[in-house]
């Protein structure tokens, strides 16, 4: 089969990224994800005064849209336990508000108010 005629696969599925030189997409998936967002975050629950990092596991089912129903949250990604990147249009006091509302809703708290607070990654 001649190039360019219909039918001919010239472009082959493959996992090279071809903007990354022919390294392998999943070599650069980490460095990607390192600098998804511009602003690295704190996230600290205090629970019956115990200050502890928040799980991961609340961070990522926060910031799924469907749990919250908040667009303005969708610019965040949790990266680990207490750790988690946002946007510039997220305001962490607002986030924060919502995430201790939602957690205390949820019971994470043990029947005890969850208060939240973030503040910048050193």
């Amino acid at each position: 089969m001649r190039r360019g005629q219909p039918g001919r696969t010239d472009l082959r599925l493959s996992r090279k990224n071809t903007i990354g030189a022919g390294r392998d997409v999943s070599d650069n998936r980490d460095a990607i994800l390192s600098r998804m967002y511009a602003r690295k975050l704190q996230v600290e629950v205090i629970v019956g005064g115990e200050r502890r990092a928040c799980p991961l596991a609340w961070l990522d089912a926060f910031c799924m849209r469907n749990f919250t129903g908040s667009a303005e949250f969708d610019d965040t990604l949790p990266t680990g336990e207490g750790a988690l990147e946002a946007s510039f249009r997220v305001d962490p006091q607002r986030l924060a508000a919502a995430l201790s509302e939602w957690l205390t809703q949820r019971g994470k708290g043990n029947e005890k108010t969850v208060k939240v607070e973030i503040r910048g990654a050193s």
